[in-house]
């Protein structure tokens, strides 16, 4: 991208803020957001939005260290962790808490959003896996998770490829506008 993606504009807002404005709308009960490089640039574009921001010291280690460095501002009573990936400001608040309600209703402990086919983001982890997405190395995330206990996994159809669709080029920011 040439600098980083947070910073990215997109219409009035970055990326970043356009993801943290639809979590604030949708029914999640605390935002954490977690920051690596560049974090003392992006932090100031946070301002007024209601959301816990934790720098990462350890980002140079990948996706695990910023999943456990995000647990580790949670809310101890909570139940359950939404992931949302920073560079996805596609994903409206309604899906977000379609996928929460699912959770809520389901025996599943671990809810991912599904269009056309192939999953997508945020994805919904139940306490009982903090330990394991606590133990994770190295640049992954929670998909791991997802083939281990495949059996728990709930996929929810949400019918919108946001949940797919991120920005890693700045073709992909110009391609969808906001």
């Amino acid at each position: 991208m040439g600098r980083p993606k947070p910073l990215v504009k997109l219409g009035r807002k970055t990326i970043l803020q356009h993801v943290v404005a639809n979590l604030e709308a949708s029914q999640v009960d605390q935002i954490v957001v977690v920051l690596g490089f560049g974090a003392e640039k992006i932090i100031p574009t946070l301002k007024g939005m209601s959301c816990q921001v934790v720098v990462n010291p350890q980002y140079i280690l990948g996706m695990s260290s910023s999943i456990r460095c995000g647990l580790s501002a949670v809310n101890p009573q909570a139940r359950a962790v939404l992931i949302a990936l920073g560079d996805q400001p596609y994903i409206p608040p309604e899906i977000v808490d379609v996928l929460l309600r699912r959770y809520q209703k389901e025996d599943q402990k671990i809810v991912v959003p599904l269009y056309g086919g192939k999953r997508g983001h945020p994805v919904i982890f139940g306490r009982k896996y903090w330990p394991e997405l606590r133990a994770l190395k190295g640049d992954v995330g929670g998909r791991e998770l997802l083939h281990r206990h495949a059996q728990h996994v709930l996929e929810v159809e949400v019918g919108q490829e946001g949940v797919l669709a991120d920005i890693d080029t700045p073709s992909d920011s110009r391609k969808r506008g906001l």
